[in-house]
């Protein structure tokens, strides 16, 4: 989703209990002479490796695990698997195969260092990873884009599971957050029968791209009315100081060799990034950050612009900017919609509105909107959601469309978290939210101790806390965008 990027304008300027025994998979040497656990450890490499199409980036090490890069040959079209392959990256946290695995997706690219999900450390258990098809480097080469659908995207994960479950043979949760949250949701509605559960969080649910009242409702609400206008404050300057602040800008992209040719303009890209501040605001901050923001009168055109980029960042809607998020945009113009708003506080100062996907995609890019395709999904979790989990937060603008059960859902659940921003998460629920959400994920992936079953407020986090693994903020470590 929206990155803030922080200093680009430089023209002045998780608790758990106990893992469970012999889970390790790590050893040493004694006088040179390998481990049985060493053995074991090479030999999950060697099984993952004999697998067709599987091979080996890079293994990196971490205390208590196994951690590889690899990659995986895909078909181009899985309904023409004869028409050509690629390779498509995933990555694998390997604890034991004795435990549940989580399969995590972003919706984008791959983070390549270890890192552990929420659900991952619940269940204590291995994380399998997968970029997102067209995402660089798992690009077909040439590009056609016509199979860049979210039914090609599940039918990837469907193969990495299917090949992956011989060797991991324990449940399996299918995860992710944002746009990898909406990815796990499609997921299971075109393979319903692989996953034990899916805990889906912040994933937005654009049903009808052309009724986006909700948005507008959010930011009506949204905060109180003093921090409100404090932002709106900050985007109306912005747009009157127009003229001004777009020197800067100017002179920032000359510094930096920016371009703006698919977006059309310094000026629509000016624009752009304005219009995104206070979504992006709210989409990672809290309420509390409210009493931070300046008084937009008072700043200087540079304090201004600074104020802006540290929020939405001004080098986004640049060529270099949007160039990593093509596969997004075009996806979101052809499948998964975007939101527009009215921003009536903009009125008489904006020369574009809010622009749409189309304006982001290069235009020898086709895009096409099929608009039927998430009205299938949302049918699909009103009618038959099956152990599907979806956190959203109370204070993201991304949850102001969120998912919603109906009758035919089955042991699913909708939570959201008090003040919540982008990235909310189960341990940020009440505490009784919590531990049920937290009860029903040991259950899905087969681990609920007897305790937990008989009283769902005894459920903690099997794994222990590892700060290298559980600190990772994916989102802000790659600056998505959903």
């Amino acid at each position: 989703m929206r990155k803030a990027l922080t200093g680009v304008l430089s023209l002045a300027m998780l608790a758990g209990t106990a893992t469970a025994a012999g889970a390790t998979t790590t050893g040493d040497t004694a006088n040179g002479v390998q481990t049985g656990q060493q053995a074991a450890a090479q030999d999950i490499r060697d099984r993952i490796l004999a697998i067709p199409g599987m091979s080996l980036i890079e293994e990196q090490p971490h205390p208590g695990y196994r951690y590889f890069v690899l990659n995986y040959k895909q078909p181009i079209d899985h309904r023409n698997p004869e028409k050509g392959t690629f390779k498509q990256r995933l990555t694998l946290l390997h604890k034991d195969t004795s435990r549940p695995t989580v399969f995590y997706t972003s919706g984008y690219g791959l983070y390549t260092k270890p890192f552990r999900s929420e659900p991952t450390t619940i269940v204590d258990g291995n994380q399998v990873a997968m970029e997102y098809r067209f995402f660089t480097p798992s690009r077909p080469k040439p590009a056609d884009w016509s199979k860049l659908d979210i039914w090609q995207a599940a039918s990837d994960q469907h193969r990495i599971y299917t090949a992956l479950k011989k060797i991991y043979d324990k449940n399996w949760i299918a995860t992710g957050g944002s746009k990898g949250g909406m990815t796990a949701t499609y997921f299971e509605r075109f393979y319903p029968k692989d996953m034990d559960g899916v805990v889906a969080y912040v994933a937005p649910n654009d049903v009808a791209n052309d009724k986006d009242a909700a948005y507008d409702e959010f930011f009506r609400k949204v905060g109180t009315k003093e921090c409100r206008t404090k932002l709106d404050n900050i985007q109306r300057e912005a747009l009157i100081r127009r003229t001004p602040l777009k020197k800067i800008y100017k002179q920032y992209a000359k510094d930096n060799k920016f371009t703006f040719n698919t977006v059309g303009s310094l000026d629509k890209a000016y624009e752009a990034v304005v219009l995104d501040y206070t979504f992006a605001f709210w989409q990672y901050s809290l309420a509390a950050d409210c009493k931070k923001l300046p008084t937009a009168k008072k700043l200087s055109d540079l304090e201004l612009m600074n104020t802006i980029d540290k929020v939405s960042g001004f080098s986004f809607y640049t060529d270099q900017g949007l160039t990593p998020y093509t596969p997004y945009y075009y996806q979101a113009g052809t499948e998964l919609g975007a939101p527009d708003m009215k921003m009536p506080h903009l009125k008489g100062l904006t020369r574009y509105g809010y622009q749409q996907p189309r304006n982001f995609v290069p235009r020898d890019i086709k895009m096409r909107f099929k608009p039927d395709v998430m009205a299938g999904v949302d049918k699909f979790v009103r009618e038959k959601a099956n152990r599907m989990m979806f956190v959203n937060g109370q204070n993201d603008p991304w949850s102001s469309e969120p998912f919603r059960l109906g009758k035919g859902s089955r042991d699913s659940y909708v939570y959201t978290v008090p003040g919540g921003n982008h990235g909310s998460d189960v341990a940020g629920l009440s505490a009784k939210q919590e531990a049920a959400a937290t009860a029903s994920i040991l259950e899905w992936a087969g681990v609920a101790p007897t305790a937990v079953r008989l009283d769902e407020s005894k459920a903690r986090p099997l794994a222990k806390p590892d700060a290298k693994l559980d600190k990772v903020d994916i989102e802000r470590e790659r600056g998505l965008r959903p």
